[in-house]
């Protein structure tokens, strides 16, 4: 099992996210089933360091991307290191709006596009609610901390 299924089996609990029916679905991995999002498309992603680096994609069939990440490290080597199986934040980033604001600064799209840490910020619903377009519930953060896949701040 990788982090990215299990990232998607999670989304999908805490989320109300129903899941594609097949798991190599190209660029969508399922659509939000409630709320203000309700019929939307997502890719999910679970990075196990946030190194500031996104898995971005031209299609665009998708509406969102729903990423899960372990603790802030520089991009660098992980000779030496660790990636712990934890989830210390949570970040919500419109597709279409990310996608313009990297080709407008000639970021290069694709695995590993290089997003600003103001993006991260603006983006976050998870510890703290700094993206207002998806409220995360009561339920949802007990869910979260319950299963201790978010640290404690």
């Amino acid at each position: 099992m990788t982090s990215g299924h299990l990232g998607e089996w999670i989304a999908a609990q805490v989320f109300g996210i129903e899941l594609e029916t097949s798991a190599v679905a190209a660029t969508i991995d399922g659509r939000f089933t409630s709320g203000p999002l309700r019929g939307r498309t997502v890719n999910v992603k679970w990075y196990l360091k946030r190194e500031g680096l996104l898995d971005v994609t031209e299609r665009t069939e998708l509406d969102y991307y729903l990423v899960f990440t372990g603790l802030a490290s520089p991009a660098a080597s992980s000779r030496g290191g660790v990636r712990p199986w934890c989830i210390e934040s949570v970040y919500l980033f419109d597709a279409k709006q990310l996608l313009a604001e990297l080709r407008a600064r000639g970021v290069k799209i694709g695995v590993a596009s290089s997003v600003r840490a103001a993006q991260w910020k603006a983006a976050e619903i998870s510890p703290r609610a700094s993206n207002p377009i998806l409220a995360v519930a009561p339920r949802q953060a007990e869910l979260l901390t319950s299963a201790l896949l978010v640290r404690a701040s």
